[in-house]
């Protein structure tokens, strides 16, 4: 109720400068306490005990600066990032813009962070406070060998994660998207997986809701090879469904009410090709205990948002952990483990 109230005087505001009031106010204010492990909502992925299935994506943390404030606002987990070898400004401002009338944000960011060594260095004084973190690790927009980038972050971060998210989803830097073709996939996974060594921790692949058939085949069948953890589906979308908003038009990647029906078509593709091999992190157009729902009936291990606390406030994750015991218990479930690709059962 209180978020509420104080919404549209930000929303009066540059969207990226009230992302950034957002980011000091919940490193001010204490911490609440992390969703408790053991109840009904816990799940294993990975090898990693998940207290609750939902997520806080990455993109709303990209330092690493208020991991444990969002774990205390009931979030299962926080993935932070994404974070590159090098500090980068990013794309020129204005680069966030919300898209009110379709609850819907489009952004072109370009991966502006302030470099690995602030940010482990931020991971590092956590200490061994409890809750799961993935490190989403990205390369520098200059780089001259982006698979190295990847390995040298894999090296700093792999000792801090829980798990390490590898992004090469982002439409916002250049050529990126690339290196989910076959061959460059298996290049930079191998220098991946190579950097991490045997007793690092799970490794996810974040990838794009733009992919043709045959790309999910590729990538589904290089993931159960290269034995990854988890794939998460999936990022922003550079396509434009009808939108309401005078941002429309705005170049970049769309997220939010107008990515449901792409991400979730998507992840049902990845889903049959992969039969239930691999894990899969449903991502994209998620604001209810509903849409969550939906997506782990279809197939998703784990949730994320990002956009929807945007419009529905802090509270979010804790109302949709809340509908999801309720949902579990209306369809007969145990655990949320249990209700994965059920649906048409």
């Amino acid at each position: 109720m209180l978020y509420s109230l104080i919404r549209p005087a930000l929303f009066m505001l540059d969207a990226e400068r009230a992302h950034g009031l957002a980011i000091k106010a919940l490193k001010t204010m204490p911490a609440g306490k992390p969703f408790a492990p053991g109840g009904p909502l816990q799940t294993q992925v990975a090898g990693i005990t998940f207290p609750n299935p939902l997520g806080m994506a990455a993109g709303f943390d990209k330092d690493a600066e208020v991991a444990d404030a969002l774990l205390g606002l009931g979030f299962g987990f926080v993935e932070v990032g994404s974070i590159t070898p090098r500090p980068q400004p990013g794309n020129p401002k204005p680069r966030l813009f919300r898209l009110e009338e379709d609850r819907a944000v489009i952004n072109r960011m370009g991966f502006n962070n302030g470099g690995a060594e602030a940010a482990a260095a931020r991971i590092a004084a956590r200490g061994n406070r409890a809750g799961v973190l993935g490190i989403n690790i990205g390369a520098n927009k200059d780089s001259e060998d982006r698979i190295a980038d990847y390995a040298a972050m894999t090296r700093i971060m792999a000792p801090l994660a829980t798990y390490l998210a590898v992004n090469i989803s982002s439409p916002n830097t250049p050529g990126l998207r690339a290196l989910q073709d076959v061959g460059a996939l298996v290049e930079l996974l191998d220098g991946v997986l190579e950097a991490r060594g045997t007793d690092g921790p799970p490794v996810f692949l974040k990838v794009a809701p733009d992919l043709q058939g045959a790309d999910v085949e590729a990538i589904t069948r290089i993931a159960i090879d290269k034995q990854l953890g988890a794939l998460i589906v999936a990022n922003t979308t550079i396509s434009r469904p009808d939108l309401a908003s005078a941002h429309a038009d705005e170049a970049g990647g769309l997220s939010g009410a107008p990515l449901k029906p792409l991400a979730l078509d998507i992840l049902r593709q990845f889903r049959k090709a992969s039969g239930g091999a691999i894990p899969l992190v449903g991502v994209g157009g998620i604001a209810t205990a509903e849409d969550a729902w939906e997506r782990i009936r279809a197939g998703a291990s784990l949730v994320q948002l990002y956009s929807a606390m945007t419009y529905r406030g802090p509270g979010i994750a804790k109302d949709i952990c809340e509908g999801l015991e309720q949902l579990m218990r209306r369809d007969g479930f145990a655990s949320i483990a249990e209700a994965v690709g059920t649906e048409g059962d």
